[in-house]
Order: C-alpha cells, then sequence, then structure tokens
C-alpha cells in the first residue's frame, strides 16, 4: 500500500486547512450570512454592529485580526514574533505545499498571532489563535510563538490574555507537536511563578492537546456562549465510555455549571470584562 493512501483526504474546506466556504445569499439589497444554529440570514451589516453575533447568540467564527480588533484599544496592538513559521519536520506527504497554500490563502504565517496590547487602558500581552490556519491546530511554530509570549511578558512583569479555537494538536508534526503542550505549559507556570496574571479567553471550539495544556491554565477562565471545549470529540468519548452523553455535553454552559469556567461572558462585553480583570490584578497598583 502506498504511503499516501493511509491517509484519508479532507472531506471539507476546514479540514484542507483554507478559509470554508461561507453561507452568504446574494440579494439586491445586501450581502447576507446565514446563522447555523437558526438558519437566518443576516446582513453583513449588522454582522459587524454586532460584533459578528446572531440574534439568537450564535457567535461567529473569528478570525484573528478581527478578534483583536474587538478587544484591543485602537491602534494598540504590537504584533511580535510574527517571522516564526512552521516547517516540515518529518517531511509529511504533502504537507510542505499544504502549509504554502494555506499562507496565502489565510495571509498569516501561523495559527497564532502574538503582541502587546491595551484593552479598555489596561496594557497586557496577548496571543490569539487563528481559525482558518489548520483550525487552529498547534505545532512546533505556535507552541514557539506562545511560549516566548509568555517569556516576554515574565520578563517585563506583563499579564497575559490568550484567546483560543483549536483542533488540538498539528498530527503532520507528530511528536514535535505533542511536545509544545509541555513547552507551553512551562512557560505559564513560570510566569505564574514570577507573580504575573493570566487569563484565558474560550472560543468555539477548543479542544484536543490545547485544551489540555495552556488553555485551561488561567489564572481566570472565560468562554463564549455555546463554545465547546473538550479534549477528545464528543462521539469519541460516547463511543468509548458506551454512555449515552448529557445534553450540552462540552458546551460551555455546562462546564460552567461543573466549575471548569469561571464565567461566560457574551462578545459584546468582552473588552470591559477582560480591562476590569486586568486592573484587579494589576500589581503596580497592588504595589
Amino acid at each position: 500500500m502506498a504511503f499516501n493512501a493511509m491517509f484519508r483526504k479532507p472531506k471539507n474546506e476546514l479540514e484542507k486547512g483554507g478559509r470554508p466556504p461561507e453561507k452568504r445569499v446574494e440579494s439586491d439589497v445586501e450581502i447576507t450570512e446565514t446563522c447555523p444554529l437558526c438558519n437566518r440570514a443576516t446582513p453583513i451589516s449588522e454582522l459587524l454592529e454586532s460584533l459578528h453575533v446572531c440574534q439568537c447568540g450564535h457567535c461567529f467564527r473569528l478570525t484573528a485580526r478581527q478578534r483583536i480588533g474587538y478587544l484591543a484599544d485602537k491602534d494598540s496592538f504590537s504584533e511580535l514574533f510574527d517571522e516564526i513559521e512552521s516547517s516540515d519536520p518529518l517531511g509529511f506527504p504533502g504537507y510542505a505545499e499544504k502549509l504554502e497554500l494555506i499562507k496565502k490563502t489565510v495571509r498569516e504565517p501561523e495559527a497564532v498571532v502574538c503582541g502587546t496590547a491595551f484593552v479598555g487602558g489596561q496594557g497586557c500581552a496577548m496571543f490569539v489563535m487563528e481559525p482558518y490556519f489548520m483550525m487552529g491546530s498547534m505545532g512546533a511554530a505556535v507552541g514557539e510563538k506562545i511560549t516566548r509570549l509568555f517569556e516576554y511578558a515574565q520578563e517585563r512583569s506583563m499579564p497575559v490574555v490568550g484567546c483560543t479555537v483549536s483542533g488540538g494538536a498539528r498530527m503532520q508534526e507528530g511528536l514535535v507537536s505533542l511536545m509544545q503542550m509541555a513547552k507551553t505549559s512551562g512557560a505559564v507556570r513560570r510566569h505564574s511563578d514570577a507573580g504575573n496574571f493570566y487569563l484565558t479567553l474560550l472560543t468555539n471550539p477548543t479542544t484536543g492537546g490545547v485544551t489540555a495544556s495552556f488553555a485551561m491554565q488561567g489564572d481566570v477562565t472565560v468562554a463564549e456562549p455555546g463554545a465547546i471545549v473538550g479534549f477528545a470529540g464528543a462521539r469519541v468519548v460516547e463511543q468509548t465510555v458506551r454512555k449515552k452523553l448529557p445534553p450540552g455535553f462540552q458546551k460551555a454552559e455546562l462546564l460552567l455549571e461543573h466549575g471548569f469556567l469561571d464565567m461566560i461572558v457574551l462578545r459584546k462585553n468582552q473588552r470591559q470584562v477582560i480591562s476590569e480583570l486586568l486592573k484587579m490584578h494589576d500589581r503596580r497598583e497592588i504595589a
């Protein structure tokens, strides 16, 4: 059997790594986007005003740059480590070509954007994962950028705000990607031991190795409504334990009920809440 035949072909655009085709409807008035939850077609202008949230409450997926624009004060974001990009450590069939295609399609060098910013006037280091770069999967470059951001913040006694969205570790990098779980976790611990604050915002979906490492290690952990957060997929868990899972399994609301989250925050309130939490944990004010 040929080596390439061992791996199935992607079933959809998201698995290919590019942006999925958006369900938009051309009309005489304006382009609309259809909500997967309520099937309502919402004009793009309305979505821009509502921060890409449907009237039913469904949070449309954001690019990393869109989320930075919503959270960070205007013109305050300064990018770091944008020169770090993935390589092909295992010579995985077709991976190098796939990376080049994704970079051109998504117009990002990697699946996470790192930098410094002000949120409601409060300074912080910030990383935001990019869902359209191989579903925010964590490879060596993602782990390196996040690790360096925590080290940068530790040296300057800065808090870190992290926004996660990920399908987990990047299979094309094998054990190299799995090692990033320990690597990033170590950086988070050193940052914490130095007395610094870390806040995580979990968005839909946050799964796999990202959930099992830096996503769930924040001093305060918040999530968007309806966000799926977990390690293995619900179907995998159900088939493993051979039991029917409760309604809303792995949804943010159920995690909050069982103590895995500190709060669920509407997108329109996230900048204010994050700003207040940063101010509350400002070491300069304590001193």
